[in-house]
């Protein structure tokens, strides 16, 4: 566009000095001639951010489409599974309701399974909204410990299992609600992987930090899968053994935690149990912080 101008320029002055025209005509052709060119120049750039704008925007809904997307795939996929898997505490119920003599026992605990899937899956609904719904306060611990525990009694007692709980009367900064979802699905993987023994739930001090500590006496896991167990969809041997896990449920503590500004850790040995570590770091964290995470 320059050189354009800079040509346009030359030419009239050269031809300026052939027909010999004053400089005055000269002067105005060349601001004429230079005026088009910044006219033009200005609906090119125009033009071209505009359509720069319009790239912006298509990119921007092409990436909010496929995350869109993406969230859609996932609601699918974990649905499609959990309506397989909540088949089968409703087909053995079903088989003990129609038997001649009924095992009140063994349908509660059908009952009961049937209860922890729908847990999980509104559980997996609200998380997408969890920002909206978290009410940072101060809450006794023990409470939140012995409601989440007086759910898995009957389940606790048809095993066989002891529940010991330790050193819960403190106090700390978290979501009521969300927190108790958490140690529950730990509850759930504890009472579902321990055939003998028990639970432990106690709390203890490490570098300043208040930890909460779920242990159990089960199967544990194997060494080769704990890096991933917190991962999206992964279930691990046990969970392909037991063919009854979704692979969400350490996904979903691991990410409320970190909306509540705890951090949650894993130690394991295969057939010596499990040791979940919850810390509590949100005493030095803003409800407003803790919203934007």
């Amino acid at each position: 566009m320059i050189l354009s101008a800079a040509a346009k320029t030359a030419i009239v002055f050269v031809l300026s000095s052939l027909y010999l025209k004053d400089a005055e005509f000269t002067f105005y052709i060349v601001s004429f001639i230079l005026i088009i060119e910044v006219v033009t120049l200005f609906f090119h750039y125009s033009n071209f951010k505009k359509q720069q704008k319009q790239t912006a925007q298509l990119q921007r809904e092409l990436e909010n489409n496929k995350i869109s997307w993406e969230s859609q795939r996932d609601k699918e996929d974990f649905f499609a599974m959990w309506a397989h898997q909540i088949k089968t505490p409703i087909a053995a119920l079903k088989l003990l309701l129609q038997s001649d003599k009924q095992d009140v026992t063994a349908c509660k605990g059908e009952v009961f399974k049937i209860e922890r899937y729908v847990e999980m899956a509104l559980g997996f609904l609200r998380f997408e909204e969890m920002g909206n719904d978290l009410e940072l306060l101060s809450y006794e611990l023990e409470p939140i410990v012995k409601q989440s525990v007086k759910k898995f009694a009957p389940m606790f007692i048809s095993k066989h299992l002891s529940v010991n709980l330790k050193d819960l009367n403190v106090k700390i900064l978290t979501d009521e609600k969300w927190l108790s979802f958490v140690i529950e699905q730990l509850l759930s993987n504890a009472v579902k992987y321990t055939s003998s023994g028990g639970i432990t739930i106690r709390t203890c001090t490490e570098n300043e930090q208040l930890c909460i500590i779920i242990e159990d006496t089960g199967i544990g896991i194997r060494s080769e899968d704990l890096p991933r167990l917190f991962e999206k969809g992964f279930t691990g041997y046990n969970g392909r053994m037991d063919k009854k896990a979704s692979g969400l449920g350490l996904y979903l503590c691991k990410s409320i935690c970190d909306k509540l500004g705890h951090k949650i850790s894993i130690e394991s040995q295969e057939n010596k149990g499990t040791k979940v570590t919850i810390r509590v770091t949100a005493e030095n964290v803003s409800c407003g912080d803790l919203l934007k995470m």
